[in-house]
């Protein structure tokens, strides 16, 4: 580090936006930004904003009491009370080449568990578990993407810089090309009130539709390309990426021409309440993958070929999982918003890649805390509901078992989660939160729960900033 400091000048290790952070979106998001204002900051390299260098530490301890369960199978929540602690430390680097063109890479270290291995709910409580437990703790690289832009008009707006964009200003009208390893929700389906499990909520289905199957290894990212196009108010963008080759597996599949996923979204930022502000996003996937059918699974154990109905048995090559998905937000005064998901999937697949979730409702709000004199602070409340397809309740009915579900039987029921939390900005970049969920229904099975959770969780980020150089 002193070296470092010699070479580059005075430091500042300080509070910054992440892409985890609602406060600051990713440069994915800056068609939110409206018409180029008085002053916009140059796009220029400086010494100030070539690099980017931070880190991040995200720690959460999730606990639940004792609850009922009439029976439970190889993937349930467990009954007796338990706790489980998780860790995320990310270091966040970047470097622009040229004026529109950057160089960004992301390393990552995880550890600890979530309550149960993270099996027996479709809406698991908390984001940042790794649903494998043997993975191991090394370090690994989590994103590295070359990043391009390609201006197509001189109105530019000003842009917040983060780990996933560098530039302080982008061009109003411009194509932005992304390549190599990265989470497919980096740049698809964000929502500002709901989508970041450090700052807001702990759900995976409140921090992304649930229904959207989109590609991930296990850990949660992939290789692939992206593409977008911004203009005044819209934006549309295309993905194509790598699929696993089995469900929730850690090794991606390279031939391209059996197994990939096309992803489709539009965003559009309509003026609907006068000074606030609305995004729009409607959303299309498609995957092709060695996945299995829920229908075959069944079949072959009706006809007594299988013990159990067992999907593993059935997958081919080649086959098709697609979904649709809608997303809201709507900024209602200067310190609450509103957001809202929808999403479905064919359900007759097997659930490959993200949660057992073939339909997904979500709605909920934040505030902040200016009322009560902590603006830094927020509070927020969401109502998550789950369900799956008539094939897949069949399915884990009869004994059949999922990457994460499986109670050995199923009185079916939709899975219905209520979660709220309280974050609380302690000092510069250390933040507190609390977070509760309760679950009717875990696991489609209206014979076991309902289940409470309550959570604490510790955020610690930084940013070391490069002043910027006298060139004379």
């Amino acid at each position: 580090m002193a070296l470092l400091a010699g070479l580059c000048g005075p430091l500042v290790w300080a509070q910054t936006p992440t892409p985890d952070s609602p406060q600051t979106p990713p440069a994915a998001s800056a068609a939110a930004v409206p018409a180029a204002p008085p002053e916009v900051p140059s796009d220029e390299i400086t010494w100030d904003n070539r690099f980017w260098l931070s880190g991040q530490a995200n720690f959460i301890t999730q606990y639940h009491p004792t609850f009922h369960a009439d029976y439970s199978g190889p993937n349930s929540l467990p009954t007796p009370a338990q706790d489980a602690s998780s860790r995320v430390l990310t270091l966040f680097m970047g470097v622009r080449l040229l004026r529109n063109t950057e160089l960004l890479l992301d390393l990552e270290e995880t550890g600890g568990n979530g309550i149960g291995e993270a099996l027996g709910l479709a809406g698991f409580t908390n984001l940042d578990v790794v649903r494998n437990p043997t993975l191991g703790k090394a370090p690994y690289v989590a994103r590295f993407m070359l990043h391009q832009t390609i201006p197509l008009s001189k109105q530019y707006a000003a842009a917040v810089r983060g780990p996933l964009g560098l530039a302080p200003s982008v061009p109003v009208r411009r194509l932005e090309f992304r390549l190599g390893k990265m989470s497919t929700v980096d740049f698809f389906d964000l929502n500002s009130i709901g989508s970041d499990s450090h700052f807001q909520f702990l759900n995976w289905v409140a921090d992304n539709n649930g229904a959207y199957d989109y590609a991930a290894d296990t850990r949660g990212y992939t290789y692939g390309f992206v593409s977008e196009y911004y203009d005044k108010g819209w934006a549309l963008r295309f993905g194509e990426m790598l699929m696993p080759t089995v469900a929730n597996g850690i090794k991606l599949d390279w031939d391209l021409a059996r197994a990939r996923a096309e992803n489709y979204e539009f965003e559009l930022h309509p003026s609907l309440l006068k000074d606030r502000s609305t995004v729009l996003r409607s959303l299309a996937f498609v995957n092709h993958a060695d996945m299995g059918s829920y229908r075959e699974a069944i079949a072959d154990y009706l006809a007594g070929l299988t013990p159990l109905p067992d999907v593993i048995d059935t997958r081919r090559q080649g086959r098709i999982k697609y979904g649709f998905g809608f997303n809201a937000e709507q900024e209602l005064t200067a310190d609450l918003r509103a957001y809202a998901r929808f999403g479905w999937n064919e359900g007759h697949h097997e659930s490959f890649a993200y949660t057992e979730v073939d339909q997904a409702i979500s709605f909920g709000a934040d505030l902040k805390g200016t009322k009560w004199r902590r603006k830094e602070d927020k509070v927020g409340v969401a109502m998550l509901v789950n369900a799956i397809s008539g094939d897949h309740r069949q399915y884990l009915a009869l004994g059949g078992e999922g990457f994460l579900l499986g109670d050995g039987a199923l009185n079916y029921g939709r899975e219905k989660i209520l979660e709220s939390y309280y974050n609380l900005h302690a000092w510069r970049g250390v933040s507190l939160g609390a977070d509760v969920q309760r679950i009717w229904d875990p696991g489609y099975n209206r014979d076991r729960g309902p289940v409470l959770v309550g959570a604490l969780r510790l955020h610690v980020e930084g940013l070391l900033s490069f002043w910027q150089h006298d060139a004379r």
